[in-house]
């Protein structure tokens, strides 16, 4: 147990984090930006999902390169790379974001406004995001080919 989890968090997750900094700093200011400044948490749950969206397309196009050249040092070429990174991506978003939401609003609905259960719900998502993101390029869209 003890040696995967030094295996896990070597060098590469290090790095990934450090990637990870750059593309939250961007794709936060991003997703907050569009939902509270530009308003779009009056738009309900459509605007919770356009916020996040616009936040992990940027920080992905970002994150590809980044992660590809210098987290993971992958040297693969062609367009299957760039195919596993995409599913790895969007069904990341997809599940993160999709258990935040209705996690969040089962607890603090009620308790809080609307516009603060979204934006502590897209906080949460955000986590749980990064949580699978790395596991999901470390082992599917950047794995080591044997």
């Amino acid at each position: 147990m003890i040696q995967r989890l030094k295996k896990l968090l070597d060098p590469t997750f290090f790095r990934f984090l450090l990637v990870g900094v750059v593309n939250t700093l961007v794709g936060t200011a991003i997703m907050f930006g569009l939902y509270n400044v530009a308003g779009l948490y009056l738009w309900g749950d459509t605007g919770y999902w356009i916020s996040s969206a616009a936040n992990y397309v940027v920080g992905s196009v970002v994150s590809y390169f980044l992660n590809k050249h210098f987290t993971f040092r992958n040297t693969e070429t062609g367009s299957e790379v760039v195919v596993r990174f995409v599913i790895n991506i969007a069904v990341c978003w997809v599940l993160a974001y999709g258990i935040a939401q209705p996690v969040t609003e089962w607890v603090l609905g009620g308790v809080l406004s609307e516009q603060m259960v979204g934006n502590f719900s897209m906080f949460c998502g955000m986590v749980l995001f990064v949580m699978l993101n790395y596991l999901g390029q470390r082992f599917f869209a950047f794995r080591e080919k044997k």
